[in-house]
């Protein structure tokens, strides 16, 4: 899959207003996770992408692991303890 992020990082599938996006995002900035996000709104197929993993809902934060696995609306212990930091 072409959103799989390398190892230590995820990839967050977001959208301009989702509060809880930014939420996670300032707490990865301050943990010193990196992470890629996606705007869903942005870029074509990732709408349909989050749909699938969320049977047929556009939630975000939708997270991608380098593992192949994904969360969503994930607290950032929960990214850390997937990631192992």
């Amino acid at each position: 899959m072409e959103f799989v992020p390398a190892p230590g990082t995820i990839t967050m599938f977001s959208t301009t207003w989702c509060g809880y996006c930014r939420r996670l995002k300032s707490q990865l900035d301050s943990q010193g996770i990196g992470y890629t996000e996606i705007n869903i709104e942005d870029v074509p197929g990732t709408a349909e992408l989050v749909e699938q993993i969320n049977n047929g809902n556009q939630t975000v934060p939708t997270v991608l692991f380098p593992d192949g696995s994904n969360a969503t609306n994930p607290s950032l212990s929960q990214v850390k303890e997937r990631l192992g930091v």
